[in-house]
C-alpha cells in the first residue's frame, strides 16, 4: 500500500492541532511535539504541519516557503457519502476555517472546500460509487 506525507507550515503548531482534530483526525503523538503535529487522516494518509521555522529547515538554502493565502496548492481528499462533504465543511467553519468555493452538485459528484487557519486549501468530494455522470 502506498501512502502519502503532506508537509505544510503552519503558523502555530497548537492552532492547527485544534482545528484538525476537530475535524475527527487523530494525531500521531510520537511524530508531534511543540514545532510539528502529525495529523492521521487515514491508514495511508498523513499530514505533517511543521512550524513556519522547523518547515523551512528542511528547504534547500535560499529557498522559502510560500504564503498559502497567495499560492494556489490545493489538497483534495475524498469523503464517504455527500453527508459527509457537507459535515465536513461545516466542521472547518466552525472550527475557524475559511470559505473557498460554492459548493458543487453535479447529481453523481458533490463537492465542497474550505481553507485551514493558515489558508490551505482542502477540496472535499464524494462521487457516486456507480460512476454514472
Amino acid at each position: 500500500m502506498r501512502m502519502i506525507f503532506v508537509n505544510l507550515p503552519v503558523s502555530d503548531v497548537a492552532a492547527s492541532r485544534a482545528f484538525y482534530t476537530s475535524l475527527g483526525f487523530s494525531v500521531n503523538e510520537q511524530f508531534s511535539d511543540d514545532s510539528s503535529v502529525s495529523v492521521v487522516v487515514s491508514d495511508a494518509i498523513f499530514l505533517q504541519l511543521l512550524s513556519t521555522e522547523r518547515f523551512a529547515s528542511f528547504l534547500p538554502e535560499g529557498r522559502q516557503a510560500g504564503d498559502p493565502r497567495q499560492t494556489s496548492a490545493m489538497h483534495a481528499l475524498s469523503c464517504d457519502s455527500r453527508e459527509e462533504v457537507d459535515a465536513l465543511v461545516q466542521k472547518a467553519l466552525a472550527a475557524g476555517g475559511g470559505t473557498w468555493r460554492p459548493a458543487e452538485d453535479h447529481g453523481y459528484m458533490v463537492g465542497g472546500s474550505f481553507t485551514d487557519p493558515d489558508g490551505h486549501v482542502w477540496e472535499v468530494m464524494w462521487m457516486d460509487p456507480s460512476g454514472t455522470p
